[in-house]
């Protein structure tokens, strides 16, 4: 399929069984459009899907190391794939939640993360990941864009109560919001 990532027409490999398959989804759109340029370092898109967030950030930072995390095989080997298609395989690391080093930092985190799960798998996931950003503002921190109604702003509010990060709505656009975390 061919899909508009980083200012690029490009060729990817999409499949039934993972988010998305259609292409580029409109929350990740908007999330690809509004993040600002990603730091150098090591980067996270947690939930990564067949890779529109990881090859983004790739192409959009030369110099930074993505790691592509998600818990479903099919989206790993899709990942790898389309990063291997795009000449990206150096840098696009995807890999299972449990593979990723304990020590490692991220100069940023990007996710349309995957609300459906339910509260409770959901604030697992993100008391696990948001405290491994490293501390400072954009364009690091945590980048996620989340439907309004399935919830946007009691997650932020969730964020900052108790994980004590600052979550801030950057933009709201076609019933998405943007949230920035920072530490």
């Amino acid at each position: 399929m061919r899909v508009h990532l980083a200012g690029r027409e490009l060729e990817v490999e999409v499949a039934g069984g993972v988010f998305s398959p259609g292409g580029v989804d409109k929350g990740t759109r908007i999330l690809l459009d509004e993040a600002p340029t990603p730091p150098p370092g090591d980067l996270l898109d947690l939930g990564c899907g067949w890779g529109p967030v990881a090859l983004t950030m790739a192409l959009r930072s030369p110099d930074a190391t993505v790691w592509a995390v998600d818990v479903n095989a099919r989206a790993l080997d899709l990942v790898r794939r389309n990063a291997d298609r795009l000449g990206l395989a150096d840098r696009v690391r995807a890999v299972t939640p449990d593979a990723v080093p304990d020590d490692l930092q991220f100069a940023a985190l990007w996710s349309n993360p995957p609300i459906r799960v339910g509260k409770t798998v959901l604030h697992g996931m993100l008391s696990r990941w948001l405290p491994r950003v490293a501390p400072g503002g954009a364009p690091g921190g945590a980048w996620m864009v989340v439907q309004k109604n399935l919830g946007s702003d009691s997650l932020a509010r969730w964020i900052s109560s108790e994980l004590g990060l600052p979550t801030e709505r950057v933009t709201s656009s076609k019933g998405f919001r943007i949230l920035h975390t920072t530490r």
